[in-house]
């Protein structure tokens, strides 16, 4: 192969004006010069590209015809090429390693994924997800660049964290549950039930303490929130957890005169990491979509 993509340029130009003058024209170069192009490029080829009769344009031979999308795709991918080059130049990341908590709500990261994907288009991005607990791990081994969790107090050494918003929490049980019976639910009713709370005991989530001695954990809310529909206890749970499809008329929110503060979203990353421009961006995006109201 020895076509090059300069011979490429002309033969794409050359069709799509059908006029060797005006490419000529358009290049700066001479007439002959881009004539003589296309021919090695046929050469090289074996096959003709135009059919040139004396005094009439260049026309596309029907092989000339089936090249010219193969053509413009090589010169497509040559300028992705270049544009991903020079964003990797300027500091762009290659790839973005995202995960998140389980529980986040989905709205906000969705919008904020396809907004992302708008700005930064040549950008790969990789999304895992957990329970807690999961995410700094991720983050510590270096199996993520950014991660998006429920702040609790233990956090690793090695990470930097950014509040982004809350989340409001719910306490419920199900329709059948006891608990449901009541008007307004005390403390006091809710120690003399099974409580059903994030584990494990070292996560230190806000309104992680129990209330009750009677005691069930788990590492995922929407665990809990099955438990929960099946009647094997109460729980505080995040408001847009309890409101998921699945959940619809199976959980009951109690009106209760204690229940834990909200949750905070925190982003986090690697303090020996600089955020990238994507990661930043990400980051600005979620705080912004996470205060809009959520449906």
């Amino acid at each position: 192969m020895n076509w090059n993509l300069d011979q490429l340029h002309l033969f794409v130009r050359t069709a799509e004006s059908n006029s060797f003058s005006a490419v000529a024209r358009e290049t700066g170069r001479a007439q002959s010069a881009i004539s003589t192009a296309i021919a090695l490029l046929e050469a090289d080829l074996g096959i003709t590209l135009f059919e040139r009769s004396s005094g009439r344009q260049p026309r596309l031979t029907d092989a000339g015809l089936a090249l010219l999308a193969e053509a413009r795709s090589i010169l497509q991918q040559c300028q992705r090429l270049d544009g991903r080059a020079l964003r990797l130049a300027r500091g762009e990341e290659a790839r973005l390693r995202l995960a998140l908590d389980e529980a986040m709500p989905y709205q906000p990261v969705l919008a904020s994924l396809q907004a992302l994907a708008d700005a930064f288009p040549l950008l790969e991005v990789q999304l895992s997800s957990g329970a807690q607990g999961d995410v700094a791990r991720k983050l510590v081994q270096r199996q993520a660049d950014l991660g998006l969790l429920f702040h609790h107090e233990q956090m690793p050494a090695e990470l930097e964290s950014q509040r982004l918003g809350t989340i409001e929490m719910v306490t419920v049980c199900s329709p059948q549950h006891p608990l449901a019976d009541l008007a307004s639910v005390e403390r006091r009713d809710l120690a003399e039930h099974r409580q059903l709370l994030m584990t494990p005991q070292d996560s230190r989530y806000p309104g992680g303490e129990p209330i009750s001695p009677l005691l069930w954990r788990a590492d995922s809310f929407y665990a809990m929130a099955e438990l929960v529909v099946r009647g094997l206890g109460w729980a505080w749970l995040p408001r847009h957890v309890a409101q998921y499809p699945t959940y619809l008329g199976h959980l009951q929110e109690l009106r209760s005169d204690w229940a834990p503060p909200p949750l905070m979203v925190e982003l986090i990353w690697r303090r020996d990491t600089a955020l990238g421009p994507a990661a930043s961006w990400l980051a600005d995006c979620l705080a912004q979509e996470l205060l809009r109201p959520q449906a």
